[in-house]
């Protein structure tokens, strides 16, 4: 995926927060998902348009982490949020 790609949702999913975690339901598919950590501020992220580069600027500025740690776990997140068809 292109760090600077505006990323578009492809399917509209249940969500519920639950004890801080986020629990998604995929009523076409009947899977569920939950997300819990930084997983939740990328969801949040994903909600308005934005692009990964604009993702990592955000956990940048927030959490104590290299560039390099930053842009790895963000990237793996959006590629397996794009893998199960969520974005585009």
């Amino acid at each position: 995926m292109d760090k600077n790609a505006v990323i578009v949702f492809k399917k509209k999913l249940n969500v519920t927060e639950l004890a801080g975690e986020k629990v998604m339901v995929d009523f076409e598919t009947g899977k569920y998902f939950l997300i819990k950590g930084v997983g939740n501020d990328i969801w949040d992220m994903l909600q308005e348009e934005t692009t990964p580069a604009q993702i990592i600027e955000k956990l940048l500025a927030e959490y104590d982490v290299t560039p390099e740690e930053c842009e790895k776990a963000v990237m793996e997140f959006l590629d397996k949020v794009k893998e199960y068809n969520f974005i585009d």
